[in-house]
């Protein structure tokens, strides 16, 4: 059974990010083991990559869509996301980040996989968030950078 791995907006932007050249490597390796994952992201990281200034940069990133399944983001989804922010997990303007965790957490996923060190890969907000999430009866959730996949 394959890992099933959510990735966050940061880990399809790193692969064309050369301010970070250690980062975009480790993402480059990442890719190119996709098949070994069951990988997905929602469409919340579709609408911010739609974001990106650079056209050429834009194509590209959201082609790489093409390779995950997507999830859309439905009414638990974001109020779990919102319940986060209620808990003061995240602030009201990091909602997205809250509804990547929110989507992952109910799908299922085993790995939330971003490059987000100060709102997601952190240790003391994943426990956070597992903590609001057993009381919810839901399943925690790994939140890792993709050298630890």
């Amino acid at each position: 059974m394959k890992l099933r791995v959510y990735l966050d907006t940061s880990v399809f932007s790193a692969y064309y990010d050369s301010r970070h050249m250690d980062r975009k490597i480790e993402t480059e390796q990442f890719w190119s083991k996709l098949n070994l994952f069951e990988v997905s992201t929602s469409e919340t990281a579709g609408q911010e990559l739609a974001q990106t200034q650079n056209t050429e940069q834009r194509s590209s990133l959201l082609k790489m869509l093409e390779s995950v399944s997507i999830i859309s983001v439905t009414q638990p989804m974001k109020q779990l996301a919102q319940d986060y922010v209620n808990a003061g997990i995240f602030t009201p303007t990091m909602f997205n980040d809250a509804l990547h965790i929110a989507a992952a957490v109910l799908t299922r996923q085993d790995v939330l996989l971003s490059w987000n060190f100060k709102h997601l890969v952190n240790r003391r907000r994943r426990a956070m968030v597992n903590q609001l999430n057993i009381s919810k009866s839901l399943p925690g959730i790994e939140i890792v950078a993709p050298p630890e996949i």
